[in-house]
């Protein structure tokens, strides 16, 4: 803790789809997101910690070069990396979830929540989806629409399709329902 709340490690990454920020509360990574996207970074920090600051220029868990062997096309790189989300139970769960579905395979919102034993909760799934606070690491651009369609990536769907094809996703032809 300091003056200003809770201190974080801050660092930043350049990537093949922009660059990449993230922060770390000592027990692991507790945000990853695009630049341009401060604000919704920083909303959900505040809502976990209340005031925060960041240390700039630590890496305490080697984020860095996990992901620049990710981005080479080491797609198990960033598996077993440390997190740490602050999630409500179920958003934990969903989490958890994601990070079970291999690079280069996909999900829909209704078998993750088959796969939770709620078969009726795929919009509870999608929303704590919507509020994972580490992108890429814990995989949440592998959730797909039921009908095949990139629905949803906080980072932008441009982003959620070059991550699939980049992990060599395999599946039933993606479907973007817009021109980029």
């Amino acid at each position: 803790m300091t003056a200003k709340g809770v201190l974080l490690d801050f660092d930043e990454f350049e990537s093949p789809i922009g660059r990449i920020l993230f922060a770390s509360d000592g027990e692991g990574i507790c945000a990853l997101d695009y630049a341009g996207y401060e604000s919704r970074m920083e909303d959900l920090l505040t809502r976990r910690f209340g005031s925060f600051e960041f240390r700039r220029g630590a890496d305490p868990f080697q984020l860095r070069p996990r992901l620049r062997s990710y981005f080479e096309g080491q797609l198990r790189a960033l598996e077993g990396t440390p997190v740490s989300m602050g999630g409500t139970r179920f958003q934990e769960e969903v989490w958890k979830a994601l990070r079970e579905i291999p690079a280069g395979h996909t999900r829909t919102y209704g078998e993750l929540a088959e796969r939770l034993g709620r078969a009726q909760a795929a919009r509870a799934v999608g929303h704590a989806n919507s509020l994972n606070p580490v992108a890429i690491i814990v995989p949440c651009h592998r959730v797909i629409g039921a009908s095949s369609a990139l629905t949803g990536y906080a980072g932008g769907l441009e982003r959620k399709e070059w991550l699939l094809k980049h992990e060599k996703f395999q599946g039933t032809p993606l479907s973007i329902p817009y021109t980029v």
